[in-house]
């Protein structure tokens, strides 16, 4: 395949130095049974400029910095959300205490500090990293194709995607079973919300990066 590959850039380079337009050379790839995301692969390697033959652009590279910025950066999300949805459930389990539950006084209080603690020190370099990276993006718009950062926020989608699912089967499983509470009501509720917006956040950033 990564011979393929090669041969198709190859064939992109050559039409693109003997005048052809992208728009062509392109259509020429998918008639030969290409799909489209090879054949725009191919040809945005180029740039649309001016030049007798075909100036390619810049590759993004993956180096030690990025991939360390992206690693804490996707690292603390995790931690925040994890313990944000750790925080509410404690407070509406305090809110709303099971009564077969009779220590949950002494470990909530313990567990409620904790999360506190995580997200005082997590949110706030989750925050900082974010607007980091996005001002490095801004001034290299080409780091956007990191691998890291690509493969980060894919996981990310899949991760949540997963957790929406899961917290939307349990809302069944339990309205199916006639066990539906206030409590699972809102546990539910803070599972979404959370899982919900981080996903549709990254999802609307790679479909901005698309339109880009």
């Amino acid at each position: 395949m990564a011979s393929g590959i090669q041969d198709l850039e190859w064939f992109a380079r050559e039409s693109l130095s003997r005048g052809l337009g992208k728009h062509e050379v392109r259509k020429a790839m998918l008639e030969a049974g290409w799909t489209e995301d090879q054949a725009r692969g191919a040809l945005d390697a180029y740039a649309d400029v001016a030049f007798p033959v075909p100036v390619p652009k810049p590759r993004p590279q993956l180096s030690a910095r990025d991939a360390f910025l992206y690693l804490v950066l996707f690292t603390t999300l995790y931690i925040s959300g994890y313990n944000l949805g750790k925080l509410l459930f404690d407070l509406i389990n305090k809110a709303l205490p099971d009564p077969t539950v009779r220590t949950f006084q002494a470990v909530g209080w313990d567990s409620m500090r904790r999360s506190v603690s995580s997200l005082i020190v997590a949110f706030p370099t989750f925050l900082f990293l974010s607007y980091y990276i996005g001002k490095d993006l801004a001034l290299n718009p080409v780091k956007r194709l990191s691998p890291m950062r690509r493969w980060l926020t894919y996981l990310t989608l899949f991760v949540a995607a997963c957790i929406l699912i899961g917290d939307l089967i349990t809302l069944v499983y339990n309205t199916l079973g006639g066990e539906l509470t206030s409590r699972l009501v809102l546990k539910v509720i803070v599972v979404g919300l959370i899982a919900g917006t981080v996903f549709g956040y990254y999802l609307s950033d790679l479909r901005r990066e698309a339109r880009e």
